[in-house]
């Protein structure tokens, strides 16, 4: 977001810091439920982001659709959202949706499961990426979002925290993109809390703890960043390595290197 979403999505995230710790999960849930509710209001969302209608107006009619659905504390952070000025409806609904996730992690820090909250997206990702059937239900539109959330908590209901449940229903609603964009992209949330970055490893076979570290180590020097690792088991990759963090990929395996030289002599 730019301009004046991003401002107000700021204003948003602080009012989210401001929750108490054991709240976050119940505000994260009904932050999602009102970006629901305000996705199908099309006319409440151009409301809620006139810029004509001063912040007291706006706090007024927030209050009107939500007075007794939601808690005190998700109240506070629909004010400060509502308060804020946004560019486009679709901002303000984009903008909660990212509140929720902080809520989440929040949640999930405070449990002391940052890190398996991380992981766990990831491995939950692979394991609807490397099944056809789940990943063409999830990734259909025409799916209903209540029958996504119940094949996913047949599948990942008391294997994954809660959290991670949470974030990967919210996902497959798709609201901005295809199921594993959006993944990604809450992955890449949770990972910012601590200013890291991921970095996806596609390799020939498991790595062991001094190889991870070792690479590891080398893209925190190379980035500057701390790293959340995440490493895909590829037959496709005959040797070396390729890793990938956000846009940027670096392909090092042999096979990349043999389809090169393949095409050079070819050429």
């Amino acid at each position: 977001m730019r301009g004046s979403s991003a401002k107000s999505l700021d204003q948003t995230l602080a009012a989210v810091s401001a929750v108490a710790a054991e709240s976050v999960a119940q505000v994260g849930a009904e932050l999602f439920g009102a970006v629901e509710i305000l996705d199908g209001a099309v006319a409440a969302r151009r409301v809620l982001t006139d810029p004509s209608i001063d912040a007291a107006g706006k706090r007024k009619f927030v209050g009107g659709i939500f007075d007794g659905k939601v808690s005190q504390a998700t109240a506070a952070v629909l004010d400060a959202a509502v308060g804020g000025r946004w560019a486009a409806g679709r901002d303000l609904t984009d903008g909660l949706e990212i509140a929720g996730v902080a809520a989440y992690t929040r949640a999930a820090d405070a449990a002391g499961q940052g890190e398996v909250l991380e992981n766990e997206l990831f491995e939950a990702g692979r394991v609807i990426h490397d099944s056809a059937e789940l990943r063409q239900i999830v990734s259909d539109k025409a799916v209903a979002a209540p029958a996504k959330a119940a094949l996913l908590k047949n599948v990942f209901g008391g294997k994954v925290a809660d959290a991670t449940l949470a974030l990967l229903t919210q996902a497959a609603v798709a609201r901005t993109a295809s199921f594993e964009k959006v993944l990604e992209s809450f992955s890449r949330q949770v990972a910012a809390r601590e200013d890291r970055l991921v970095a996806v490893a596609r390799v020939a076979y498991e790595l062991g703890d001094d190889e991870r570290a070792r690479l590891t180590a080398a893209l925190t020097t190379r980035y500057g960043r701390a790293i959340q690792l995440n490493t895909v088991v590829d037959p496709n990759v005959i040797g070396g390595i390729a890793v990938s963090v956000g846009d940027e990929v670096v392909d090092a395996t042999m096979s990349t290197r043999l389809e090169a030289a393949r095409r050079r002599i070819a050429g």
